[in-house]
C-alpha cells in the first residue's frame, strides 16, 4: 500500500509506505512497530518487537519486495526494553541467510546493556522469555549519523525513558521524520517508573525534540504524529 500523505494508519499487517524511503508496520501485540528505511541497495530497520512475530514482518517485507537488491542491513534499537529488541537474534539471522551483511546498532547505554543481555533493564522477564545477548557493531553517540545509502540519520540521545533512549532524525530533502521510540507518543510520552527511567531527563529531552522542524513523528508504538509541535506543546503543558 502507498500513500502519498497520512491521514491514518491502516491496522496491523499491512504496510504502510512513507514515501519516498520508509515502510511502516504496526506492531501485534506487544511488539514495538518495526520500521524499515531503505536506500539503494542498503537499509535499516528500526527496532525489531519481541520476537514472537519477527516472521510476520519478514514474510511482508518478502512479499512486497522491500529487501529486494538489498546488500546491506543496519539494525537500530531506539532503547533497552524487550518489546524493542526480542527479535534481533532471529530477524539477524533471517536477513543473514539471504545473503545480507547485518550490522547491529544502538547508543552506547543501550549497546552496552544488550551485549551483557542485563534484564534488570531489558525486562523480557515480565514477557516470560529470555533475552540472549549479542554484539552490537555500532555503538552511537548523540550526533553521530547513521549512514543508509545517500541518507543519513541523526542520533537524538533523548534519555528519560531508559538511560540509554534514542530517536533517530531523517530528513532526505523531501520528508522530516523523527523516530521516537518510546520517548514520544501522539498525547503521551514513555513511563519513567521503570528501570534506568528519569522523568527530569525526559522533560529535557522533549525539550529538545521541540528544536527540530518535524513533518511525521513515527514512534515505538500507536499512530503517528502529524502535528509536530502541537503535540509536544499538549504534552509539555501537562508534563511541565
Amino acid at each position: 500500500m502507498r500513500i502519498s500523505s497520512i491521514e491514518e494508519f491502516p491496522r496491523e499487517l499491512v504496510p504502510v509506505e512513507i514515501p519516498p524511503h520508509t515502510v511502516m508496520l504496526r506492531g501485534i501485540a506487544w511488539d514495538s512497530n518495526v520500521y524499515l528505511v531503505r536506500d539503494g541497495g542498503e537499509a535499516l530497520i528500526i527496532d525489531t518487537g519481541t520476537g514472537v512475530n519477527w516472521h510476520v514482518y519478514t514474510g511482508i517485507w518478502e512479499r512486497e519486495g522491500y529487501l529486494d537488491g538489498v546488500e546491506k542491513a543496519i539494525v537500530f534499537n531506539t532503547h533497552e526494553h524487550f518489546d524493542h529488541v526480542g527479535g534481533n537474534r532471529p530477524l539477524g539471522e533471517w536477513l543473514k541467510n539471504r545473503g545480507i551483511e547485518v550490522l547491529f546498532a544502538a547508543h552506547e547505554t543501550t549497546a552496552k546493556t544488550l551485549e551483557r543481555g542485563d534484564d534488570y533493564v531489558i525486562l523480557a522477564h515480565l514477557y516470560g522469555r529470555k533475552f540472549e545477548p549479542h554484539k552490537v557493531d555500532l555503538k552511537l553517540k548523540d550526533g553521530d549519523k547513521l549512514r543508509i545509502g545517500s541518507l543519513g540519520l541523526e542520533l537524538i540521545h533523548t534519555p528519560g525513558h531508559t538511560a540509554g533512549s534514542s530517536c533517530l532524525y531523517l530528513d532526505d530533502g523531501e520528508t522530516r521524520i523523527m523516530f521516537t521510540g518510546d520517548t514520544l507518543f501522539r498525547g503521551t510520552v514513555g513511563r519513567t517508573d521503570l528501570p534506568t527511567g528519569d522523568s527530569e531527563k525526559l522533560k529535557e529531552s522533549l525539550e529538545r525534540l521541540s528544536e527540530f522542524e518535524v513533518d511525521f513523528g513515527l514512534p515505538g508504538h500507536g499512530r503517528y504524529i502529524d502535528d509536530w509541535r502541537g503535540n509536544l506543546k499538549e504534552i509539555m503543558g501537562w508534563l511541565l
